[in-house]
């Protein structure tokens, strides 16, 4: 199973326990901060319309997107958030992109050279593996909240590219352009979503075995767990009984 498809799953079992430290919201904040830079109405800004959307997912109160919007637009003052991609390689010669949004620089990359080298990889220079990702939409949902041919029927005619079986999932990949559509088309009929972003995929993956997937994994997690980092790619495969063993953890 694709990389994204595992960690889509990890993710959302780790989900409640992030809220409760108030991460999710944390994080949600500062994206919201950081889209509403180039305009506050969610209807002509399509990058703050999915925070917003995410953020209210994740259940945060609307007076508090509210204020991160104003901070974004000025109205409450100046917060200097930046977007900066970091990548490098981990445990097995696996890809990674880190997309971080922070205030400070000096105080972010070094804390991400650590995480690598502490797995045993290495962060890189700029450019050294983002060739190996394409932006796409893409949609994990639960083999039970819908069968093959039901979901394959509603994605393509709603514009996605591919439905693919994932294990216990399947995943759904679209042009960026498609996402709002694909996103409609799925909520209309009613079908739920392990996750939906827009997300960096990976062109080509590497399989690993089941020692690595776990250092994969737990660096995958550390960065997570990061209060700068937004989200995090790879291009991995990883053993199902290794997943198995991931959400019972969780």
């Amino acid at each position: 199973m694709s990389g994204h498809s595992h960690w889509a799953k990890i993710k959302r079992a780790k989900a409640s326990t992030d809220a409760k430290r108030g991460r999710i919201w944390s994080k949600l904040a500062r994206r919201i901060i950081v889209a509403a830079k180039s305009g506050g109405n969610p209807d002509d800004n399509l990058q703050l319309r999915y925070a917003i959307d995410d953020a209210k997912s994740a259940n945060m109160p609307n007076d508090t997107i509210t204020k991160a919007i104003k901070k974004g637009t000025g109205e409450l003052g100046a917060a200097n958030y930046e977007q900066v991609l970091y990548e490098g390689y981990g445990p097995g010669g696996v890809a990674f992109l880190v997309d971080s949004l922070t205030d400070n620089r000096n105080r972010t990359a070094p804390d991400m050279r650590k995480l690598f080298e502490r797995a045993g990889g290495q962060l890189g220079a700029s450019g050294c593996v983002a060739w190996m990702f394409e932006q796409k939409g893409t949609f994990v949902v639960s083999s039970e909240a819908a069968d093959e041919e039901t979901l394959m029927e509603i994605a393509l005619e709603a514009g996605a590219d591919d439905v693919t079986a994932e294990g216990d999932m399947f995943e759904i990949i679209c042009r960026p352009a498609s996402f709002s559509e694909v996103k409609a088309a799925l909520a209309g009929r009613e079908i739920e979503t392990v996750s939906a972003e827009v997300a960096m995929v990976p062109k080509n993956r590497v399989t690993v075995d089941a020692n690595v997937a776990r250092k994969v994994l737990a660096l995958m997690e550390a960065m997570e767990d990061h209060d700068d980092v937004q989200n995090v790619f790879a291009n991995f495969d990883i053993p199902d009984e290794i997943l198995a063993e991931a959400d019972a953890d969780g």
